[in-house]
């Protein structure tokens, strides 16, 4: 277990860094961003599978292509297009804070797998995460107060947000049991397949889009100004390679090593993270209250792995 929750805080390090990017590409649209990401997935996922790709394709049973499919919809590409939405309209901080929710979503969907915890034993993590989760809240709104934002704008920022959170709650949760109970493959073999199968679906979309619109995916009329798609495929593929590749690979070795209820907890990690970065980028110090969400979010994960190891932990006569 203690190299699952390892994989885990690896993983939220790697999905951290999809918060900030369409930051530092403000002139692509989400779906641009969703679609050039995961195309650079499924190229990088089938140049490392493809000496035994012949030999996966055999293993895949029908069940196998629906849950790449369902995986690959909820929780790569809409998940992603929600996300880049939120964090555009809503801003870093309004997005990560919503996303924070997702280990209680987790665990209270996983609260019957085998191995979970009872949610009334995790009441005193969860009571910590969500005090952690409402310092980030109040601070947003703080910070919120007198600037001149679009309130509909915001709102719609915010739904976009919760429908990615709606996404990654279910996939987790559908991920981790189908793991479980797929031994067939590796973590790093159903992490290659996830790949392609994101990748073929978007490049699927992409060119849909391009013969509907005639070259623009997004429908707008005309080319933006400013998008450097060099820069666009350099940091699609840095993101595909860091946080699809890597991240995606050592968070199905969490999950197979972990309960659900704890796997929720470790998501706490990608909000984590998500700050940090968004710090850095904004070249600014975290403030009292933003410290002090860190703190709890990170107690209150701590206390759960505590938990779920004493409750693991075999008894001798």
């Amino acid at each position: 277990m203690r190299m699952g929750v390892l994989c885990g805080l690896l993983a939220g390090a790697m999905w951290g860094m999809v918060f900030i990017v369409p930051r530092m590409l403000p002139a692509f649209s989400p779906v641009e961003l969703a679609l050039g990401r995961y195309i650079a997935y499924g190229a990088i996922a089938l140049g490392l599978m493809l000496p035994r790709l012949g030999k996966l394709a055999a293993r895949l049973g029908r069940s196998d292509y629906a849950a790449l499919v369902r995986h690959a919809m909820a929780g790569n590409i809409v998940y992603y297009i929600l996300l880049a939405m939120g964090v555009t309209l809503a801003g870093v901080s309004a997005t990560s804070l919503i996303i924070g929710v997702l280990p209680i979503a987790v665990t209270l969907l996983g609260r019957n797998d085998q191995g979970a915890v009872h949610v009334r034993a995790l009441a005193g993590p969860l009571l910590v995460v969500g005090a952690g989760i409402a310092c980030i809240n109040v601070d947003v709104l703080h910070a919120a107060r007198g600037a001149a934002a679009d309130p509909a704008r915001t709102v719609l920022g915010i739904a976009c947000a919760t429908g990615a959170l709606l996404c990654w709650s279910w996939y987790t949760v559908d991920n981790a049991r189908y793991l479980k109970r797929t031994p067939h493959f590796t973590s790093a073999e159903w992490s290659a397949l996830y790949g392609l199968a994101s990748g073929a679906i978007a490049l699927v979309m992409s060119l849909a889009g391009m013969a509907i619109w005639h070259g623009d995916i997004t429908g707008a009329a005309g080319a933006a100004s400013g998008r450097d798609w060099t820069l666009f495929w350099v940091t699609n593929t840095l993101l595909a390679l860091g946080a699809s590749v890597i991240g995606n690979h050592l968070w199905n070795i969490a999950s197979r090593r972990v309960p659900v209820t704890l796997s929720g907890q470790l998501i706490l990690f990608e909000t984590m993270f998500a700050l940090l970065y968004g710090f850095i980028h904004a070249q600014r110090w975290p403030r009292m209250l933003e410290l002090a969400a860190m703190a709890l979010l990170a107690i209150g994960v701590t206390w759960s792995v505590r938990i779920h190891a004493v409750r693991a932990r075999p008894l001798h006569a």
